[in-house]
């Protein structure tokens, strides 16, 4: 699209219709987290069945990433943002509905159709309509709808599962995905052009395989233990399917997802640092509700009151963070929010069963308050490297690794915590000789070896943010690589 075109374009419309519909997907994975203790009891599961209802529709996500690179070349930006509307829709009336975990699992992944389609348009839209010098500012209100939802769906999940049935969750998100998807089909506009590319079906195999195979594998050791054949030949086949992925996408002329945008320094410094904070900031979503409800007894409301402080100073920040990104880059936003979450990180791998509700509250509002400044600032920071006609696939790209990385990270990180836990456990009861027939002795060795178990991943992930943050270092002020001259006339 031209610069004139953009220039004439009423943008509010359409930034509105993309910010409501990522809101609500948004708003929708969220609420779960809270609610996840509740949902195992319920629908009589364990924490690592339970996880894919947050990892398998991150891993749809992964999937579907790359495919909408395709999808918007393809297809006209109002097709394609009712058709994902339409999907997430559709997989919210099979979730409210569904009499059991395996329904709900299917409505959670027809949902994540939708969002896996839903957030890249969005990124891309944005980089059309708004020229360089404005990117960090409108980047910056795409992170505040997008942090909004979080702000509010631990607090409000909460509240839900306190009073209600957690399918009073999906009740809540019903109505509000088919306004998104209403109020979308009347404002948006055609913003991107279209083509006619191949569609590269092998590419979407192996994707697929490789990414789910990985996924799989490490969700699957937490029950099964690193040694278990499944696990084993999971990591294998997703390993294998990865690298045939990788060699097809360089050797075809129209790749599902252009690897070459690594060629840009930037780009791949920004990514690989936004992996790393994704893989840490997914897994404390997951393992936080755990400790508070299961260990400390608090109530699910109580928990997402715990974590309101933090996911509105974050909305508040974001923003914020966009025009001074706008205005000095991103390597010191970058450095202070990683030396923040870094330390914040540490300090949740010193829990106790003791541990105060003020104490984590603080630590949380503080580790948000680092995170604030490192996701939209980062990822535009890389983006802005590329030229337009590359926009889509580093989009894509970018999403496509963060949403992987948060499901692989989660699927680690829980996976380590029920490990870690369960050998605990054994070393208490054979080093204070307990009876397993004592219930209240045993409980107590329960908790505390979970505690252990959830320290030992928070540590690991205090040294994934650290990595990150020397990396931050490196990070500078790009602009696009193609003159604009070039642009125009392309």
């Amino acid at each position: 699209m031209s610069d004139a075109v953009t220039n004439t374009l009423r943008r509010g419309p359409i930034v509105a219709s993309l910010l409501i519909a990522a809101f609500v997907a948004l708003l929708a994975q969220t609420l779960l987290n809270v609610a996840l203790p509740s949902m195992m009891k319920d629908l009589n599961v364990n924490e690592n069945t339970i996880q894919w209802l947050i990892n398998g529709y991150m891993l749809v996500n992964g999937v579907l990433v790359p495919i909408s690179a395709y999808l918007i070349s393809r297809f006209t930006t109002r097709k394609l943002f009712i058709a994902a509307s339409g999907f997430f829709a559709l997989g919210t009336i099979i979730c409210a509905f569904s009499p059991g975990f395996s329904l709900l699992l299917t409505g959670r992944l027809v949902q994540a159709i939708g969002a896996g389609i839903l957030m890249p348009l969005m990124t891309i839209v944005f980089l059309t309509i708004f020229p360089v010098a404005e990117r960090g500012k409108a980047m910056g209100l795409m992170g505040l709808a997008m942090i909004c939802a979080p702000a509010i769906g631990p607090t409000l999940s909460g509240w839900v599962v306190e009073h209600h049935s957690w399918r009073v969750l999906f009740y809540i998100i019903l109505p509000l995905s088919l306004f998104a998807l209403v109020f979308g089909a009347l404002s948006m506009k055609n913003v991107i052009k279209t083509s006619t590319p191949k569609f590269d079906i092998l590419g979407v195999i192996f994707s697929t395989l490789g990414f789910g195979g990985l996924l799989y594998g490490f969700s699957d050791a937490g029950s099964d233990g690193w040694g278990s054949a499944t696990v084993v030949s999971c990591l294998i086949i997703g390993a294998l399917a990865l690298l045939l992925f990788v060699w097809r996408e360089l050797k075809i002329e129209k790749p599902l997802l252009e690897l070459r945008v690594f060629k840009y320094s930037m780009f791949s410094l920004t990514t690989v640092i936004n992996v790393i904070i994704t893989m840490a900031m997914f897994s404390a979503m997951v393992l936080l509700p755990i400790f508070l409800q299961n260990i400390r007894g608090f109530s699910p409301l109580d928990s997402g009151l715990l974590l309101l402080p933090g996911a509105i100073l974050m909305g508040i920040m974001s923003p914020v963070t966009g025009i001074i990104f706008d205005k000095i880059g991103g390597r010191w936003l970058a450095v202070i929010g990683l030396t923040i979450t870094t330390i914040t990180t540490y300090e949740f791998s010193q829990l106790t069963v003791d541990s105060t509700y003020s104490h984590l509250m603080l630590v949380y509002t503080l580790r948000m308050f680092g995170m604030s400044m490192l996701m939209m600032p980062i990822q535009t920071a890389g983006l802005n490297q590329l030229p337009r006609r590359l926009n889509a696939h580093g989009s894509a790209m970018s999403q496509t690794l963060r949403n992987v990385a948060g499901a692989l990270g989660t699927a680690l990180l829980v996976t380590i915590m029920s490990n870690t836990a369960t050998s605990r456990a054994k070393d208490l009861v054979i080093a204070g000789k307990i009876d397993p027939k004592d219930a209240a002795a045993m409980a107590d060795v329960t908790h505390h070896a979970t505690v252990y178990g959830i320290n030992y991943s928070f540590e690991i992930a205090t040294w994934m943010t650290l990595a990150a943050l020397v990396l931050a270092f490196f990070i500078r002020k790009t602009a696009p690589a193609e003159e604009p001259n070039v642009e125009k006339a392309a």
